[in-house]
């Protein structure tokens, strides 16, 4: 089996694009708890790159394709939402349906460069980690998968080398 995990960045000051002291904290409280990993990939967004660093995990590579969903997708559904609504805008067949495909086929990828055993990391933007992952799985419950992915949640997903075949929704406990 190959594993790819796949998180939401952490804490940022909006309007800023770099991640703040306290988000550097969480960061590294749940990398402690990660990894290791073969490969690292990250958005372009710079707190995406630099949440993985402060997980404590080098960068091997950025991906355009991990930065944004698009305005033909944000017309169809406003983040947050649980994984249950965007499976329900998914099964629509429009701009989210495509993003799901196109982001799933991304993972996928990176998955099939894996050995047995090993595992990815991937650092991007809510939004992208649901629907990505519904993508991977589209046949999944997505209702039981709970809420959107806060800050450092998402998912871990296991590729048998075809495919992904199951899912562990991987949640921050905010207490520590």
């Amino acid at each position: 089996m190959r594993y790819v995990e796949v998180r939401r960045h952490t804490l940022r000051q909006r309007p800023g694009e770099h991640v703040t002291q306290a988000g550097v904290e969480l960061a590294r409280r749940v990398g402690n708890r990660m990894g290791p990993f073969a490969r690292v990939v990250t958005s372009k967004a710079p707190r995406a790159f630099e949440t993985a660093i402060a997980m404590g995990f080098a960068v091997d590579e950025q991906d355009e394709r991990l930065s944004k969903m698009g305005e033909d997708v944000d017309a169809e559904i406003t983040w947050p939402a649980s994984f249950a609504e965007y499976a329900r805008v998914i099964r629509q067949g429009g701009a989210t349906a495509r993003f799901a495909r196109a982001q799933a086929e991304v993972w996928r990828s990176l998955a099939r460069e894996l050995r047995d055993g090993e595992q990815a990391l991937v650092v991007t933007h809510g939004g992208i980690v649901e629907i990505g992952a519904i993508g991977c799985l589209p046949n999944a419950d997505h209702a039981a998968w709970g809420n959107f992915c806060d800050l450092c949640e998402g998912v871990r997903l296991s590729f048998d080398g075809k495919d992904f075949v199951e899912q562990e929704i991987m949640r921050v406990d905010p207490k520590g």
